[in-house]
């Protein structure tokens, strides 16, 4: 079968063509369309899709990687009209995700005809969490009515990487107790106990957890009303802040890229310094709380453009780690299209792949 993986952003679209076999998985086109919307690029998600399938040719069915898909999806599903609608509903807790997914998947839907598509969702890597840790401190009726939550993201890359790891340990994914580490501009750390997901960093939006790009992670929620009150800040204000403007581009003050960064720090930028100290402190401080969930881990991984190619960062988290007890370190470049790719061929055959 050959599939077309979409997976969208706000301004691009990665697109790829995988023939999913029984006995083999091969990548026959790959492109990615960017600067979707900016001036001199392509002028939306529409015109993005159709470029996608021009040079994709004749597909069998399209996978569509969906970041939000609420409490109501715990597996990849075939889009009919009721699942386009919850894609839509969540638009308001993935609004910078889910209205491009969307938007590729009303293009495809159109431009193809009756082709199948699937969605293969983020947050449904996140469905095994317990109440005890996706709950928030909140009156109870915050949850059950507005259903405010931990949600949890990168669930595709993380199910990948832990999957792929128990196969480099020789283990049933079943057997494995893992910590993986998503670090690109986003990051994420998940705690996988058994091939199942149980806590991870990110929350009820992927502003929570680690230092990221241009993410502040973890903050008082007290930082909101403080800048509102003595800066006179606005709701957008303050959003525009934590998510654009913050993370180690704020800290450094110089960029958000961890290749720039590393440069800067081994030139004597004190700043830069900084940015990257305070970017390890947070992954190490998540590796041992999430060490002390799972009672130990068969290995820590690292997965994500900082995760993957920067080592000097992988031997500063850690450091000292290794007095929690043994465990193997592993590098996983992650696949979020093959298995996306996957899911779609099961859903749509009913028969499960490798």
């Amino acid at each position: 079968m050959r599939v077309l993986v979409l997976n969208a952003g706000s301004s691009s679209l990665k697109y790829q063509v995988i023939r999913v076999e029984p006995e083999a998985e091969t990548v026959l086109v790959k492109g990615t369309v960017e600067r979707i919307g900016a001036p001199g690029g392509t002028p939306d998600h529409w015109a993005a899709v159709r470029d996608a399938l021009e040079a994709a040719g004749e597909v069998d069915a399209v996978g569509h990687r969906v970041v939000h898909g609420g409490e109501k999806y715990r597996e990849a599903v075939l889009i009919d009209d009721e699942v386009e609608r919850v894609i839509e509903e969540c638009c308001a807790l993935a609004p910078l995700h889910n209205p491009p997914n969307l938007a590729c998947y009303r293009a495809a839907k159109q431009m193809l005809g009756a082709v199948p598509h699937v969605a293969v969702f983020d947050t449904a890597f996140f469905h095994t969490l317990e109440p005890r840790v996706f709950l928030y401190g909140l009156p109870l009726e915050y949850y059950e009515r507005d259903h405010i939550r931990r949600y949890g993201f990168h669930g595709t890359s993380h199910r990948y990487v832990s999957l792929r790891a128990a196969e480099l340990l020789g283990k049933p994914p079943e057997q494995c107790r893992l910590i993986t580490c998503h670090l690109g501009n986003g990051c994420s750390i998940c705690a996988v106990n058994g091939g199942r997901a149980v806590d991870v960093s990110l929350g009820f939006t992927p502003i929570e957890g680690l230092i990221m790009g241009t993410r502040c992670g973890d903050i008082d929620p007290g930082v909101v009303f403080h800048l509102m009150r003595t800066k006179g800040m606005s709701v957008d204000e303050v959003e525009e802040l934590f998510i654009r403007r913050s993370g180690l581009l704020g800290l450094s003050g110089r960029s958000n890229d961890m290749r720039d960064l590393v440069e800067a720090a081994a030139g004597g930028d004190a700043r830069a310094q900084l940015a990257i100290d305070v970017f390890c402190y947070r992954a190490k401080k998540y590796i041992g709380a999430y060490w002390a969930v799972l009672g130990g881990a068969d290995a820590i991984v690292f997965t994500g453009g900082i995760g993957e190619n920067r080592p000097e960062i992988r031997e500063r988290i850690l450091e000292g780690l290794e007095s929690l007890g043994r465990f193997r370190t592993l590098v996983v470049p992650t696949n979020e299209e093959l298995l996306i790719a996957r899911d779609t061929v099961r859903v749509v055959s009913g028969k499960e792949t490798r």
